[in-house]
């Protein structure tokens, strides 16, 4: 089981899906499932160089930008502090079904609020160079 997600450190949103594999496949069905959210709003995500980010048979929605950290760089992406969030309360618990798993994650999914995404994925980097909060309506 994978957990894929996307948190706005603009407004506080947050998008996961849980999949059965992290593979090009799913991550296209998460991309599409998110390009969904907001049709209206183009949506950047930071994302690392898996291979599975970079497929060339993968078709990015037209609202949805990807932006690509420098190689061995995961502390650059704002989500991989929510993820810590998810792994420390994760770890050194016995889980006997994957329904457990599931369960677990959709409990703590509905305690990440959007000031909690917005206070954990605020990176100084995103909001130097471009005033975000004008452009959101």
């Amino acid at each position: 089981m994978w957990l894929f997600g996307a948190f706005s450190p603009i407004n506080g949103d947050k998008f996961l899906l849980e999949m059965p594999h992290c593979n090009t496949d799913n991550f296209q069905i998460f991309l599409d499932e998110f390009a969904k959210q907001q049709q209206n709003e183009f949506k950047i995500m930071v994302v690392d160089n898996g291979a599975f980010h970079k497929a060339k048979k993968l078709n990015v929605p037209e609202n949805i930008g990807l932006i690509f950290l420098p190689p061995y760089s995961p502390e650059l992406n704002p989500a991989e502090n929510i993820w810590q969030n998810y792994k420390s309360k994760f770890t050194n618990k016995l889980y006997k079904t994957l329904d457990e798993v599931s369960d677990f994650i959709t409990h703590h999914t509905k305690k990440i609020t959007e000031d909690v995404v917005k206070s954990t994925c605020a990176f100084s980097y995103i909001f130097d160079s471009i005033k975000w909060t004008d452009l959101y309506v």
